[in-house]
This record gives C-alpha cells, structure tokens and sequence, in this order.
C-alpha cells in the first residue's frame, strides 16, 4: 500500500494573487499572518466574514458562538453542511472544522459561548479587531461598550431581507455605534425569522465588512470607509451616514458610560429565526451523559460531546456543557425556565 502523501501548501504560492495586489503585497500578507481577531456570531454573516479572513491568511481567528447547526441555516451560513445540521453541532466548532480543511496553516479557536458582561474580558483577550456576526443589538451594544473602554476598533454588520448595511468603528476617532443608534430599536424589528433573508445580502455585507478588516489589519488606515453604509440588493437603494467624528454627547464614548458592560440581569433573548428562548443564566457545569439517562424517560434525547437535545412534545431543549439551554417551542420566558427548572434543576 502507498502512504498517504499530505499535501502541504506554502504561503506564498497560496496567497500568491492576493500579494499580487498592490495594496497587500508581501508586507501586508505578513501582517495578515500575524493578525489576531475574534468574531463573535458565527450564523450568517459571521460564518461568511469568517471564512473570507480565513482564506485571506488572517493568521489567529477566535469564533464565538453561543449557537447549533440546524437545516435552516443550510441556505445562508457557507461554512456548514447538512452532517452538521445532522449532528446539531455547535457552530463554533463546525466552523473550526471546515476552515482546517481548506486552510490548516493558520489557528482558529472555537469559543461555544454566549457573550456577556461576565465573560466578554476573556473572550476577547488579545483581539487586535473585533467583527460583528450578531442577530441581536443587546450584544452588540456590550461589544460596543468593551470596544470604546478598551480602545479596540470592530465592525458593526448586519443582513434582513435583501438589506445589507455595515459600520466601522474606530474608538476616539469615528462614531461608535452608540453614536449612531441612541437607543436600542423599538416596536416591530425585522427579522429573518419574519422578513426572511437573501444570501447574497448576507455575502455583500459579509465580503465588505471583511476587506475592511483587511485595510485595518495591513495598516491602510487612510482608505477605511468613515460612514454607515446600507444597501438593498434588491431595489438597488443604498446610503451613507457620515460616522466621521465622535460625538460629544453619547453615553458611550462622550461620557464614557458603558451601561452594557456593567450590566446585570440580562434578559433572555429571542434568537433570530426560530421560536426559542435562550437559559444563561445557569452556568454550571453540566454532565451530558448523565443528564441524557436522566432525561430518556421523558422524551427522545441525543448528544455527542458538544450538546444534548432533549424532544418533548411541543418542545426541544438544546443544553450545553455550560449549563446554557436554548428551548425551543416557546417565547414565553415563564414557559422557558419552568421546563429548565423541571428537567434540569433550578
């Protein structure tokens, strides 16, 4: 039998036409090598910034994710298959293991968290930039607010429908998202759960946001677009926002109030695009194989090493090693935590 011959690329044939550009060359490459950025929601847009940094050469890339694989994801979110919805495999780690598989020089670590005020030093230690891949604005408000205190540039992206729209934000030089939107958005908010979602808004969003991340990584700080952009695919209607200049009077970065990041209590969150509450305030180890026996008299359960889902007429709980659960079947934060409570423990 023949041995197996591996098949090892070097870096300078791999990204032999992206040094070719002018504005990277052989120097950017080297500070894309040594770059270090930590994406936080690995869904739709995510999944594609992150698999664009990935093949660009973004040398250490850290994927947060809070979220599992499932068949609706399939039409949208590039780095996943239909075994990983099979598995229900958390997204973190579906991720990691399709970028080795089209780039195994650089390092991607799989984070199966839910970012909060309690965790968000640790997860984001090191990061020299921050990419937004969030469905909600709470979370992004908290990224916003560890952004501003610790001076840390991120890029705010966000797709619904045919709509893609994206943000740069450099602390003490530009608006930070604050700036922008004062206030959380209020009364009926598009979804994709409501409004559904073009993958090509999502690959617009995603392919800008990542040269962006590009120029700020090489150092091409002169040519990072200034504005909040947006853009429908679908009718062709775009703008821009002028996010030139700070303003004085945000409770973020004019009086440095970070209300997110101090934060207590947070809510549960309605996740995008499926009827479910998120459970994370239980953090405690869990003990999947126990839980499973536990739970196998009072419905269908499955689990592998990274979650267990528990099937019980008309709902399904997702639970992770953490003691986090995502119900699903249910918006009613009451409904949640009582089946939390009933089969797990208060």
């Amino acid at each position: 039998m023949q041995p197996t011959i591996k098949n090892v690329i070097n870096d300078e044939e791999r990204y032999s036409r992206q040094i070719l550009f002018r504005c990277i060359g052989v120097e950017g490459q080297r500070r894309l090598t040594e770059s270090r950025v930590s994406i936080v929601g690995c869904g739709a847009t995510g999944s594609a910034i992150a698999s664009l940094l990935a093949r660009s050469g973004v040398g250490s890339i850290r994927i947060i994710d809070r979220d599992y694989v499932e068949p609706s994801n399939l039409q949208r979110q590039t780095l996943f298959d239909e075994s990983d919805a099979a598995e229900s495999l958390p997204k973190a780690i579906a991720a990691t293991r399709k970028i080795a598989s089209f780039n195994s020089g650089i390092v991607v670590e799989p984070r199966v968290a839910d970012l909060t005020p309690g965790n968000i030093a640790e997860l984001l230690d090191g990061s020299q930039l921050i990419l937004d891949g969030t469905d909600n604005f709470e979370t992004r408000y908290l990224i916003n607010d560890y952004a501003v205190q610790n001076s840390l540039p991120w890029i705010y992206t966000a797709a619904v429908g045919s709509y893609a729209v994206t943000l740069n934000i450099i602390p003490e030089e530009t608006s930070c998202l604050s700036c922008i939107f004062p206030h959380s958005p209020k009364g009926v908010v598009e979804t994709c759960e409501t409004s559904g979602i073009l993958n090509s808004a999502v690959n617009l969003a995603a392919s800008i946001a990542a040269t962006e991340a590009l120029k700020f990584l090489t150092g091409s700080k002169n040519n990072i677009r200034r504005t909040l952009l947006s853009f429908d695919t679908w009718t062709n209607e775009h703008a821009e926002i002028s996010a030139a200049n700070p303003c004085s009077t945000c409770e973020t970065c004019g009086k440095r109030n970070f209300l997110h990041l101090a934060g207590e209590g947070r809510p549960h969150i309605t996740l995008c695009g499926r009827n479910s509450v998120q459970i994370h305030e239980s953090h405690r180890p869990i003990n999947l194989l126990e839980i499973s026996d536990r739970l196998k008299p009072h419905g269908t359960v499955r689990h592998n090493d990274f979650v267990l889902k528990f099937l019980r007429d008309p709902y399904e709980m997702t639970l992770f090693p953490d003691g986090r659960a995502i119900i699903k079947g249910t918006t009613d934060t009451a409904v949640a935590r009582s089946l939390y409570a009933r089969f797990i423990g208060s």
